[in-house]
């Protein structure tokens, strides 16, 4: 058997691009292992190889073991890991980000630390959910209000249009089967987002704790991102599900998620939105994630070239 010393080390140029990889894999009842850069999925029926570097997240559902090689390889091909409960998606954990640039991360560092600039991402956040609508001008609490409009217009349009009786959002936390099968797809529907979100956000090196609109959770600007694409796949296709099905809600909800996001390349979508909310605005261009770049901070802003001693004159410079 191949030890783990004797494995190479998967390397940026190995890797599969965040919008090119598979929105998820769902796993249930069986034992996840590693069999050299691929993952295993054994059960009674056998055993199944994955190619890791091609998984965006990867759901563990009930019955499911995962050995400390898995979760080594998921973690060098910076993909996600969701443990899935039958009565609910839930994020719990996530691997490196697939690129060894910092752009993005100190681009959304300097967007959120100044008020204006948060508010203008916020604000461009709201054009690309509802782009006929200008929230130029607008404050924070008008754009909390109209969303807010927007999401119930939402809701009540997509029963009419699929004939599902409508009583509101109801979601008791820990109570997943409490809910109505409508209510039921949206709740599965806006977890298994919030797990996509989590993966792109992470393997693209950014934070998902400084959000634009929510804050004060791990998970602020996950929540963020996963709420651009609400009204537009998640809702809709939830009334879809209960207009189908009342049984099994849930793993009817991720299938057609999954099928969705497939069809729409809402991963590629995705990377791009939070490169233009991000760069655009302080005209940041992103260096190839296949390069490792290390400055180190000088005066006045200036990066200077790493790996040199600066103790002497510059001419005096030694490599380490």
């Amino acid at each position: 058997m191949t030890t783990p010393s004797q494995r190479t080390a998967l390397t940026p140029r190995d890797l599969t691009r965040t919008g090119e990889r598979l929105s998820f894999v769902y796993l249930e009842r069986c034992t996840v292992h590693r069999d050299a850069n691929a993952l295993t999925a054994t059960d009674a029926d056998g055993t199944t190889h994955i190619p890791s570097a091609t998984i965006g997240t990867l759901l563990l559902g009930p019955g499911t073991r995962i050995t400390h090689q898995a979760m080594s390889v998921l973690g060098e091909t910076g993909a996600a890991v969701a443990w899935v409960g039958e009565q609910g998606v839930r994020f719990y954990a996530g691997g490196r980000a697939l690129t060894r640039s910092s752009a993005l991360a100190e681009a959304q560092a300097v967007q959120w630390a100044n008020a204006r600039s948060r508010l203008a991402v916020a604000r461009a956040m709201y054009r690309l959910r509802f782009p006929d609508e200008d929230p130029a001008g607008l404050t924070r609490r008008e754009l909390l209000g109209r969303e807010g409009s927007r999401v119930k217009d939402c809701y009540r349009a997509q029963a009419a249009r699929t004939g599902v009786p409508w009583r509101g959002r109801r979601y008791i936390p820990g109570d997943f089967g409490s809910g109505d099968p409508v209510n039921q797809a949206i709740t599965a529907a806006a977890q298994c987002m919030y797990g996509i979100a989590h993966a792109v956000v992470t393997s693209l090196g950014c934070s998902p704790a400084l959000g634009f609109v929510h804050s004060g959770h791990e998970l602020s600007f996950v929540l963020d991102i996963a709420d651009l694409y609400k009204t537009e796949i998640g809702i809709p296709l939830a009334f879809d599900i209960a207009a189908q099905t009342e049984e099994d809600v849930a793993s009817h909800t991720r299938r057609a998620l999954r099928d969705r996001i497939h069809k729409t390349s809402l991963l590629d979508r995705c990377v791009d939105d939070i490169k233009r909310l991000l760069l655009l605005p302080n005209g940041l261009g992103m260096p190839a994630a296949d390069q490792d770049i290390v400055t180190l901070q000088s005066d006045g802003d200036l990066q200077v070239a790493a790996g040199r001693n600066y103790g002497g004159d510059e001419d005096e410079a030694m490599t380490w």
